[in-house]
């Protein structure tokens, strides 16, 4: 990413409490007008880099600049920046349209002025005629969207969002992600999100930084983390994963022949590992680049099957393998599948792939 291109820098930025090292030395850029996600567990940093970013932490060491400018000794109140919270934080007092145009009240701005932005904040985020409403009779959604409506009406040239949508149902919160990328693409600024929710990344984002420990494991597109992790925690981490070890048998004319022991061989990309004749080899499989059979077939390996689990579109089998530790996942499509859904558990099946659906993953 060239300079031009990094509106929020984040440069060998550290932050501790006392002798905890909440935050080890972290450097990326997010872009203008970006939805760029912090993803992550409990624990791994992201709202502490979240609240630096606000200006309610100071780094320990590191800078952070928005724009081109240095935020390190920048109060929170006079930071580019606004922030929602999984809580909102409204006024329960207050009626919606006072609670969307709270933070005109500064900037003493004349009446008819307040009016208009709230007006055009309330169509913005489709609350037309809920002005006069209290807020503590209104929904979670709707509770939600008077925060992002508060928070925009500033104009901020960045948006930290703290997991908004945690305290929502399923059903809810998924309509609200479809809601809050309108809102994103509409008002056209970068959004900051945090989440633990790698759905929820997946499917908002249009960057992700895996954090883990006060570290970032891999920023990249959904896709490249999907397809691509680097690692075995990052691939873990974004969706069902299968690990298997292999061995270099051979580097011959830019193809690799890796060993694995239960699953026979397969060819790999030479360019694709940095590992040498011999050397164990990290691999990975999504359950769905896994191909599920009732009869023997060429190539294919023999196991039997464990368990299984319905999951509407989609169904779920475990495999046991002999010579493998770990049962297989093994993920189908059910349309079109009745009969691999009517499968009993310990039937002989056989799994079947292409070699190029491996991951090589980076040395432990």
């Amino acid at each position: 990413m060239t300079p031009s291109e990094s509106y929020i820098s984040i440069r060998n930025v550290g932050k501790k409490f006392g002798d905890f090292e909440a935050i080890e030395s972290i450097s990326m850029d997010i872009r203008e007008g970006e939805f760029f996600s912090l993803l992550g567990a409990s624990g791994c940093g992201k709202t502490t880099l979240l609240r630096m970013l606000a200006g309610f932490e100071t780094p320990t060491r590191g800078d952070i600049l928005i724009d081109g400018q240095q935020m390190n000794d920048v109060p929170p109140f006079e930071r580019p920046v606004n922030m929602v919270f999984q809580s909102y934080a409204i006024f329960p007092h207050m009626n919606v349209r006072d609670n969307i145009g709270y933070g005109l009240r500064r900037l003493k701005l004349p009446r008819a002025k307040r009016n208009d932005m709230i007006d055009e904040m309330l169509e913005l985020v489709q609350l037309q005629g809920y002005g006069d409403r209290r807020s503590d009779a209104l929904s979670g959604g709707q509770r939600q969207r008077i925060a992002l409506a508060r928070a925009l009406i500033l104009k901020p040239k960045v948006l930290l969002l703290d997991e908004p949508l945690g305290a929502l149902d399923k059903r809810l919160r998924e309509q609200m992600q479809v809601e809050l990328r309108r809102l994103q693409r509409s008002v056209g600024i970068t959004f900051v999100f945090v989440t633990h929710d790698q759905e929820e990344a997946l499917t908002l984002s249009d960057r992700i930084a895996v954090m883990s420990g006060g570290k970032v494991l891999q920023v990249d597109t959904p896709d490249g983390l999907y397809e691509r992790p680097r690692t075995r925690e990052v691939a873990g981490f974004i969706g069902s994963m299968n690990f298997i070890e292999g061995k270099v048998l051979s580097r011959v004319n830019g193809h690799a022949t890796l060993g694995l022991s239960a699953f026979g061989e397969i060819q790999v990309d030479a360019k694709q590992i940095g590992f040498v004749e011999g050397e164990a080899v990290p691999l990975a499989i999504r359950p769905e680049k896994i191909e599920l059979l009732k009869e023997p077939s060429e190539g294919a390996v023999p196991g039997s099957l464990e368990l299984k689990s319905y999951h509407g579109e989609r169904s779920y089998f475990q495999v046991r393998v002999d010579g493998c530790d770990d049962l297989v996942s093994v993920s189908t499509q059910n349309a079109g599948r009745a009969k691999l859904r009517a499968l009993e558990e310990g039937a002989a099946v056989w799994l079947k792939w292409r070699d190029d659906a491996f991951i090589v993953l980076d040395k432990n």
